[in-house]
Order: structure tokens, then C-alpha cells, then sequence
């Protein structure tokens, strides 16, 4: 007996009539912005599949903002620091911070940008199976602060300032 499709004999098999909607990567980040579903993670532990989430915990951009608005004083405070005599002590920011200002703090604020957006995105994982990124991005923000704070003791500091 041959099997008869209930559509028609003019059907395909397949019913989908529209594109694969996963290859709408951006249409896909932009809509599920405004319309988050996916809250937890998956139920499955032992899925190896990576899973991200839509919606994040609102500390998380309350991390993600003061490390970015730190970056900036960083930078301002390195400038300033520059002016007084100091010495930058990345080889690759010194490289791009006398060439170009500007550079350097496009590349700064671009570097510190994404890496805080990929660690908020991957924030439930863990790094290297001992802790969770989550825990990282605090530990980002502490070295921000204390730079921050060394910084200010360089400008404040009746020391001459260390020239590498």
C-alpha cells in the first residue's frame, strides 16, 4: 500500500516554507533583546552544547558599567600620569598611546568593552571548570578599583614618580 502525504502529492516533505530562521543571527540577538525567554539555564547537566541566556541578573550590569566607567578614569588618569612624567608599563597600549590618543583610547574602550559583554554573556559558565565567570568579572572590577586607587595615590604622592 503506498503512503499518500495528507497535503497533496504536490507537497514536499518538508512543511517549512520560509528560510531557516537560525541563520537570522542579528534579527535573532535584536529581537530576543526586547523579548527575553530563555531565563536559566538548561535542565540538562550533562548537554556539552553551549546554551546562552537572554535574560541576566540586573548586578551584572551594575558590574559591567562600573568596570567600563573605571576603564575610562583609568585611562584619563594614565594621561594625566603621562603628562607628569610617568611611564606607561603595557608595552602594547605604550606602543599605540604615543603614536596616537586617540587610538588608544578607541582600542582601550573597545578591548575593555568586549571582553565585559563576552564575560556577562557567558556568566553562568565556568572558567576551566573551578569557577564561574560570574566570579571573574568581580575579580576585573577589584583590579579596576585598586588600579584606580594606586593611580590616585601616583597623582597625590609627594614621591617622584616611578620612571621604568
Amino acid at each position: 500500500m503506498k503512503r499518500v502525504s495528507r497535503a497533496g502529492p504536490h507537497f514536499s516533505h518538508e512543511r517549512r516554507a520560509r528560510a531557516d530562521r537560525r541563520h537570522r543571527v542579528w534579527w535573532s540577538v535584536w529581537y530576543g533583546s526586547f523579548n527575553p525567554r530563555r531565563r536559566a539555564p538548561p535542565r540538562r547537566q550533562d548537554d556539552s552544547r553551549f546554551h546562552s541566556l537572554d535574560w541576566h541578573s540586573s548586578h551584572l550590569l551594575a558590574v559591567a558599567i562600573a568596570i567600563l566607567l573605571l576603564s575610562v578614569l583609568d585611562a584619563f588618569l594614565t594621561m594625566l600620569l603621562l603628562q607628569g612624567g610617568a611611564n606607561e608599563v603595557n608595552p602594547v597600549m605604550a606602543a599605540l598611546i604615543y603614536r596616537s590618543v586617540a587610538m588608544f583610547a578607541a582600542l582601550k574602550m573597545g578591548m575593555t568593552g568586549l571582553g565585559v559583554l563576552l564575560m556577562v554573556f557567558l556568566a553562568r559558565y565556568r572558567f576551566m571548570r573551578l569557577m564561574r565567570v560570574e566570579w571573574a568579572l568581580y575579580g576585573v572590577l577589584f583590579a579596576y578599583v585598586s588600579l584606580v586607587c594606586y593611580e590616585f595615590w601616583m597623582i597625590k604622592s609627594p614621591v617622584d614618580l616611578p620612571i621604568l
